[in-house]
């Protein structure tokens, strides 16, 4: 039988705020446990919480950038459940009445070798705080409770099931956590918990029109987790049902040593958690005004962004999609172009994109911190634009910029002098060049006169080698032509 997967995805943003959505407490990450609990976030008799201003904020940026409904009037809940690191007794979340409503998510990704676009609308985003943490590690044979993530805010952000494979949830999470951090609502930390995944996964027949059952894989902190745990469900969903058994709705945990899922609870409905709106909050009422301020401060969007690069840039969508894939990208590409003309624009794209990017990669840089600046990349660039290097000089020329790790701006022009790196490009030195590599090659000059034009290419490999490296290409080509036409 053929399946076909089912995913939507449940994520958890930290926002960026300066104190808890609840209370004045603060949320630095790495302090002493139970340092930054305070009274309001145990829910101590005689306390009441006070909604966090800047938590709203939050939630309107991203509802407005992914073109929600931004609820007028939204009501906090009181999730009951007991857990050791949730000592009241309840969460306080959003239910019924969510701050964001609908909205979507644009997203690119490689599939069957090709560079796909994918939509997935989404449920909802709601606000409610964290809970604490329960610690296993450092105490023998019990558990330790540390309750300062207690009353963290969150921004749950909830898709519709609309995602068919692991390769599009890992897509999707990376879009969102690229979002949320170009909108400054999250740092996107996701060792320290700052942006964690639910992934809801259910197989069905294909073409059958009813969901399977699914069950909720949670806290997967990497998006290497996210593709393992799907990969792994989905096979034991599917061999379950093949053998005759029958998959049962339950929250599991990922154990990525073991490359298996394992069930932690049956899951819950909502009338196992008794919602009832919180006593002790109003309603959030959110007016035009707000929503209008808020807008205000916004930064360009990456769609925006992405439409401004194919029109101002004359860039491919593919190269536009990745460009804005973060914003420091963005920012680093914008600054290059600025520096190097837009008529460089395409030879920016494909160095960030190119050695740029893999360099990062293999180094585990962030490009806000790569050691070569973008008015360095800029000027190496326009070097290569009016013919003092060529690409192949330009790449030994790129690797010596990083390991310079210099903020000199002629850094590229000082490297180009010092190396000796300059394109030759004088006819006469060229002309040497060619008629040495044309009498030490008889056989492809023999084989380029008789009709096979790719011998030239063996040629041309020979003239840059004596050159090494340094001959300016299309003058050595068209040289090499006219000599061999002769």
């Amino acid at each position: 039988m053929e399946w076909e997967v089912v995913i939507g995805l449940e994520n958890h943003v930290q926002l960026t705020t300066e104190s808890k959505i609840f209370s004045g407490s603060p949320i630095k990450f790495g302090a002493a446990a139970n340092t930054q609990a305070s009274p309001v976030d145990l829910a101590l008799p005689g306390v009441l919480p006070v909604m966090n201003k800047q938590a709203v904020d939050r939630a309107i940026r991203f509802g407005l950038a992914v073109g929600a409904k931004v609820a007028p009037q939204s009501v906090f809940a009181r999730k009951n459940y007991f857990y050791p690191d949730l000592p009241k007794g309840y969460q306080i979340s959003q239910f019924e009445d969510p701050v964001v409503i609908g909205g979507a998510l644009t997203f690119g990704y490689e599939k069957d070798g090709e560079f796909v676009t994918k939509t997935v609308n989404l449920t909802r985003a709601h606000l409610e705080e964290d809970a604490g943490k329960s610690l296993h590690e450092d105490y023998a044979g019990m558990s330790g409770i540390d309750l300062n993530r207690a009353g963290t805010p969150l921004l749950e952000i909830v898709s519709e099931p609309e995602i068919r494979s692991a390769a599009e949830a890992v897509a999707y999470a990376k879009a969102l956590h690229s979002l949320v951090m170009w909108l400054g609502v999250c740092d996107g930390n996701m060792q320290e918990g700052s942006f964690r995944c639910d992934v809801n996964v259910s197989v069905r027949p294909k073409g059958q029109k009813e969901f399977g059952t699914r069950c909720e894989i949670k806290n997967l902190n990497s998006f290497r987790f996210i593709e393992e745990a799907v990969h792994v469900e989905v096979r034991r969903q599917i061999e379950l049902i093949e053998d005759g058994g029958k998959v049962v709705q339950a929250t599991r945990l990922y154990d990525p040593d073991r490359k298996e899922t394992r069930e932690m609870r049956s899951k819950e409905d909502a009338q196992d958690y008794r919602y009832f709106p919180d006593p002790d909050l109003p309603p959030l009422i959110i007016s035009d005004a707000w929503i209008e301020q808020v807008k205000a401060s916004m930064p360009e969007l990456p769609a925006a962004m992405r439409a401004r690069f194919i029109s101002e840039y004359a860039l491919p969508e593919y190269d536009a999609l990745i460009l804005t894939a973060s914003k420091a990208m963005a920012t680093y590409f914008v600054a290059v172009v600025e520096s190097a003309g837009k008529d460089n624009a395409k030879a920016a794209a494909n160095w960030l994109m190119g050695d740029v990017s893999s360099t990062l990669n293999r180094e585990g840089v962030d490009i806000a911190d790569a050691p070569v600046s973008p008015a360095q990349l800029a000027l190496m660039i326009k070097r290569i634009a009016d013919g003092t290097i060529n690409n192949k000089t330009a790449k030994e020329l790129f690797g010596d910029m990083w390991a310079a790790r210099s903020a000199n701006d002629n850094l590229v022009d000082e490297l180009i002098e010092s190396k000796g790196l300059k394109q030759i490009s004088d006819t006469g030195a060229l002309e040497a060049i060619v008629n040495e590599v044309i009498a030490n090659n008889a056989k492809s000059v023999e084989q380029y006169r008789a009709g096979k034009e790719a011998a030239i290419n063996a040629l041309i490999g020979q003239a840059m080698k004596a050159s090494r490296g340094k001959a300016n290409p299309a003058q050595l080509t068209e040289l090499l032509k006219a000599k061999l036409a002769g």
